[in-house]
């Protein structure tokens, strides 16, 4: 291993991004956000996480939000500081693969709205899905950051991510994130696979992780300590459970070290200060629900991510089969084993998560099979590091026609026809961006937005709730 320069440790601030989708649903509002983005900004941040992931769809269908209208704000309040967004590679910030027109426009807007650094993933870690939005980053002179997302299983060994880092280097990235949505990466793995990626590739690393399973400040010690650039906290009132580790306590851990990041505890102590009645008002009005601040050692048990285990809780109550969570638990690493043991990560876990309860409710496996378990085993959303279990395959999608190409290269540019959908509702040119990741969702608010201007709100917006893990 290569002698490890030691250097102060950056931090990226995910208080308006990942900590409140991962503890209150994504449900903080920009007005929440705006009175505290001074103080956010003199901190020294590396960049603040502001954008994309789930705020995208919680902003229109919850808040009534125009989510570029939250990007241009929050660049108009920040100086001095870069703001991040978490970006789905061809899937955008939707659940399905878009048109390479569509990709690209949606960085372009991205970047002259106001976002530096685009953190671009995909949930079977298969590169061709990041390729078009890499290329796109680079020609708007953004930060290309791409993102491995973590997981444990016979393929992923330390050999799978050090060529996997070497050919995103060579895509084109700006720097790599290792994106650790269920917390599974441990503190001596963190330095074994951080030394790792440091030998193998020029370009930064960052460490995102999780607190679920409860080793998240020890796996940042270790990484940083093995060289990591950069690693992801939340301002301590939206820190741990399911959220990053907490700023303030990562900050005074380095402090009087190589790794010392100079932050000011003061500032940061007037910014929690800031949170703290927010957070307490989300425990009052059950919008915080306390489990989610706990470990859950489950989480390394059964690799499923936090958000993951509330969704299948939810899905049990709805069909009156709570008794059957240890068996759904169970069922979870079989169903990916079958289908290719992808991460589980936003939608991959979502599905396996999904076919793992119906396969244990109906008592038979794979008797009812969901179309997204049946796109995956057909290849539309790309390859898996391991081969579907082919009779699994069999059953579920009888003789259908597989595909092996880039899921997008069969998908015909879509630009122009959904700007002929939407054109009645266009007062901007973002706005057929919003049509094309959430019609439904975004036609609602276009709705509710006219009616703010007439008084009359003939709005049919869809109230459904739901969390979104990314």
């Amino acid at each position: 291993m290569a002698e490890i320069a030691k250097k102060p440790v950056k931090i990226v601030e995910t208080i308006l991004r990942d900590a409140h989708q991962s503890l209150i649903a994504t449900r903080m509002s920009t007005e929440q956000m705006l009175p505290i983005v001074d103080k956010l900004d003199k901190v020294g941040y590396h960049a603040v996480e502001c954008w994309g992931g789930a705020t995208f769809d919680a902003s229109l269908r919850f808040l009534h939000e125009d989510p570029w209208d939250r990007l241009r704000k929050l660049r108009d309040g920040f100086k001095n500081t870069k703001l991040q967004m978490l970006f789905r590679g061809q899937n955008i910030l939707g659940y399905r693969p878009y048109a390479d027109d569509v990709v690209e426009y949606f960085v372009q807007k991205s970047v002259a709205n106001g976002i530096d650094i685009i953190r671009i993933f995909d949930c079977l870690n298969d590169l061709r899905n990041l390729q078009t939005a890499v290329t796109a980053t680079n020609k708007e002179k953004a930060h290309a950051q791409v993102a491995l997302s973590y997981t444990l299983g016979d393929a992923y060994t330390l050999e799978y991510w050090t060529e996997t880092a070497k050919k995103i280097e060579e895509m084109g990235a700006d720097s790599i994130c290792i994106k650790d949505m269920a917390g599974l990466l441990l503190p001596y793995a963190a330095t074994e696979l951080v030394g790792a990626l440091k030998d193998t590739v020029k370009i930064p690393i960052e460490l995102h992780t999780h607190y679920t399973s409860g080793v998240a400040s020890m796996t940042y010690l270790k990484a940083v300590e093995a060289g990591v650039d950069v690693i992801d906290c939340a301002i301590s009132p939206f820190a741990l459970g399911t959220s990053q580790p907490a700023t303030e306590v990562m900050v005074e851990t380095f402090k009087g070290t190589p790794y010392d990041t100079g932050f000011d505890q003061k500032l940061l102590a007037e910014i929690a200060d800031y949170f703290r009645p927010i957070r307490d008002e989300c425990l009052d009005n059950g919008l915080l629900n306390p489990k989610n601040l706990g470990v859950n050692i489950k989480t390394l048990l059964y690799q499923v991510p936090g958000g993951m285990l509330s969704n299948l809780t939810s899905q049990l109550k709805e069909q009156h089969a709570e008794d059957k969570f240890y068996d759904v638990l169970e069922e979870v690493p079989r169903v990916r084993k079958d289908l290719g043991e992808p991460p589980l990560v936003t939608p991959s876990s979502q599905i396996v998560g999904t076919q793992a309860v119906f396969n244990v409710i109906m008592g038979e496996r794979y008797k009812m099979v969901t179309k997204e378990t049946k796109d995956i085993l057909t290849g539309k959303y790309g390859a898996t590091v391991k081969p579907f279990n082919p009779e699994v395959q069999k059953k579920c999608i009888g003789d259908a026609e597989v595909i092996h190409c880039r899921p997008a290269d069969l998908i015909e540019n879509e630009l122009d026809k959904l700007e002929g959908e939407m054109a009645q509702y266009k007062q901007q040119d973002e706005d057929v961006l919003s049509y094309a990741l959430f019609p439904q969702v975004a036609t609602d608010f276009f709705k509710y937005r006219d009616a703010q201007k007439t008084g009359v709100d003939d709005t049919a917006a869809d109230k459904k709730d739901g969390a979104y893990p990314v």
